[in-house]
């Protein structure tokens, strides 16, 4: 669970062991005036008007409490004040624009995911996704199941109805973790890979190993690490 500071910006850096994420909690909604007080000296122009562009109070309170805890952990992993953390992005795999995934300058590689009241944060030495959501209502999982790999919806069709959304918050979690760490969006990706419903995933896909998140009640939570040397999805890749 992240702490934010008191006061300052100053924090323990992130540690973690080569090919295991750590991973970070963030819970906006108790920690979301003490991430407002810090936003003002740790964010950059574009990011205060991202924040000030959220018209729910809700969402632009998770916004600046995810944002301020990845430029706090950044900073402190790469010995930068939290300010001076340079983004950029990678280019995309599928096509070669400049809408990969998200990184800095260091060799740190991380993911952020935000939903209502809650952040998840993850940062590897290899390209790592992560992902976090809200149990979805039954009409979304009508609504999206269909649009998943052919195997996962013959999985969520035989299950009991009140068990659908907790098995979609899994699947769908697992799933977008993965496209995020390989920088590939969800409209190229959602029927691709076979990562499952069931309450552990899969294997694979090929050169990556996918894990789910312990969160709170009521969300569902994942996180994918490629293996070392491991080379990004590419056209015509059976992993995309």
């Amino acid at each position: 669970m992240f702490a934010f500071p008191g006061d300052g910006h100053r924090i323990p850096a992130p540690l973690f062991p080569p090919g295991v994420p750590a991973l970070w909690l963030v819970d906006a909604v108790r920690d979301g005036g003490q991430a407002q007080r810090l936003a003002p000296g740790v964010f950059d122009a574009g990011e205060l008007d991202r924040a000030a562009r959220l018209v729910v109070e809700a969402d632009r309170t998770c916004y600046v409490a995810a944002h301020v805890a990845l430029r706090l952990l950044l900073g402190a992993r790469l010995g930068l004040a939290p300010h001076a953390v340079p983004f950029t992005r990678e280019p995309c795999p599928s096509c070669g624009g400049p809408h990969g995934r998200p990184a800095t300058e260091g060799k740190v590689h991380f993911s952020l995911s935000h939903t209502r009241g809650v952040a998840l944060l993850a940062f590897a030495d290899a390209p790592v996704g992560v992902d976090v959501e809200l149990v979805p209502k039954p009409g979304t999982v009508s609504e999206i199941a269909g649009q998943l790999h052919p195997a996962e919806s013959r999985e969520l069709a035989e299950l009991p109805e009140n068990e659908r959304p907790a098995a979609f918050g899994r699947v769908w979690t697992r799933k977008e973790a993965y496209l995020k760490g390989e920088g590939i969006g969800l409209a190229d990706g959602l029927a691709a890979e076979h990562v499952g419903t069931g309450l552990r995933p899969r294997p694979g896909p090929g050169g990556w190993t996918v894990t789910d998140v312990e969160v709170p009640a009521g969300y569902a939570a994942a996180v994918a690490v490629r293996a070392a040397g491991q080379p990004p999805a590419r056209e015509g890749d059976p992993r995309k």
